[in-house]
């Protein structure tokens, strides 16, 4: 499998100064586009300040770096490492509600809220990635504390809102390493990995195998 990357700092115990990483599923273009659409309606029917996310930086964030223990490569190398082990299944992204996140930094985040089904199946792929990551000396901690969403934009005075959206859905067959800068409105892909596709299912249709199914020989007349 090919995966881009692009000359990494050397770090072996933490982060570098103004860089972090963070592995995620991307939606497609047409999601995107229907996520930004969703988000553009809030924006003016609820009056919602703050800083958006641009179309491009749309994503769902998975899992987030480990702490460094034992770590003994340079940390994007572990991270690229560790990723290429991970065996996990594709799944169905569903985006049902938008709602106000708590607080982080003082900044309110205005998010895309996906259902149960899409929970479990991205907290399988979360804990394969966080599984990967120990094997290269990086412990994820509270693997299980997980509510997935897409955030649409942060902001001060983000009201609390919680409303059912019509679903949004989405197909996810690869994972991403996200390189992102404090105080920038920037993301960098620096690896790619795919998912195992799921076996779709096969149509059973009854009449179609009735029709199908040879002639039976005819039980005798109690009559003969």
């Amino acid at each position: 499998m090919e995966t881009t990357t692009i000359s990494s700092p050397s770090i072996t115990g933490e982060l570098a100064a103004g860089i972090n990483y963070f592995f995620a599923v991307l939606p497609d273009d047409r999601t995107r586009a229907e996520i930004a659409g969703v988000a553009e309606r809030f924006r003016k029917s609820h009056r919602v300040s703050g800083s958006p996310v641009g179309i491009d930086g749309l994503h769902l964030s998975v899992c987030p770096v480990g702490k460094p223990e034992r770590l003994r490569q340079p940390l994007e190398t572990a991270l690229l490492t560790a990723a290429a082990t991970v065996r996990a299944a594709g799944f169905a992204v569903t985006l049902e509600s938008a709602m106000r996140l708590s607080a982080k930094d003082g900044q309110f985040p205005f998010a895309l809220c996906v259902d149960g089904s899409t929970t479990a199946s991205a907290l399988e792929l979360r804990k394969a990635i966080a599984t990967a990551q120990l094997q290269v000396g990086l412990r994820v901690s509270g693997v299980s504390s997980f509510m997935p969403h897409v955030t649409l934009q942060h902001g001060h005075l983000i009201d609390a809102i919680e409303e059912s959206i019509t679903p949004i859905h989405w197909q996810v067959s690869e994972f991403v390493l996200i390189r992102s800068f404090f105080g920038q409105s920037r993301n960098e892909v620096i690896g790619r990995w795919p998912l195992a596709q799921q076996p779709v299912p096969v149509a059973y249709d009854m009449l179609e195998e009735m029709a199908n199914m040879p002639d039976l020989p005819a039980y005798p007349s109690d009559e003969e």
